[in-house]
Formats: C-alpha cells, sequence, structure tokens
C-alpha cells in the first residue's frame, strides 16, 4: 500500500517559488502515477500535474508548475514559480495504482498561501 505524505507548503509572497515534495511509501512497484491536486475553500478539487512513475506521460495545468520524481528517494515533487494569490489552497499528493483509473491513495494536504 503505497501512502503520499505532503511536505513544503508554506505562506509565499506573490512572485515568489515553492516546492512541494510527495513521499511515497518504499511499495512503488505498482504504483502507475502520481498526481498533484488543489482545493481552494469554496471550490472543487482540481488536478495540478500528473507524471506516470515508470517515465512517459506528464501533465501540467499549469505553466508555472513542474513535476518531477526521485526514484532514488520515492518522492515526487511539485516546483511552483510565479506564485499566485489565486494559488492558495490545500495541495494533496495522490496516487494511482496500476491497473485502476482513479486516484486510491491520498496524502493529507498541505497549505500553500500566496499573500499579495
Amino acid at each position: 500500500q503505497v501512502q503520499p505524505v505532503e511536505s513544503g507548503g508554506g505562506l509565499v509572497q506573490a512572485g515568489g517559488s515553492l516546492r512541494l515534495s510527495c513521499n511515497l511509501s518504499e511499495r512503488t512497484l505498482t504504483l502507475d502515477a502520481v498526481g498533484w491536486f488543489r482545493q481552494a475553500p469554496g471550490k472543487e478539487r482540481e488536478m495540478v500535474a500528473e507524471i506516470r512513475w515508470s517515465g512517459g506521460d506528464i501533465y501540467i495545468e499549469k505553466g508555472r508548475f513542474t513535476i518531477s520524481r526521485d526514484y532514488a528517494k520515492n518522492s515526487v515533487h511539485l516546483q511552483m514559480n510565479a506564485l499566485k494569490p489565486e494559488d492558495t489552497a490545500v495541495y494533496y499528493c495522490a496516487a494511482k495504482m496500476k491497473g485502476y483509473d482513479h486516484y486510491g491513495y491520498w496524502g493529507q494536504g498541505t497549505q500553500v498561501t500566496v499573500s499579495s
């Protein structure tokens, strides 16, 4: 079972950068993809970026963000640049396993607050 744990959130001024990390358990052999999502108050949760664990497809919703994986540390990172106040949200990391079409494992989330 994969259990994502997010870190790296915080308070940053508009125009600044943050790097979020998602640490996964060691059982990544059956991992298909890792996604970053966010949910702002009063809004629906939305996908920000997605990456296939074994390589290949990368999906990024926001052009200011970059997603990468670190096999050695079983981690996925989300680099966020030129942050805007509207990026303020709780950011979640989620894992999708091979053979499944949905994200079944979610972290607790990390708060990102961008001040104007």
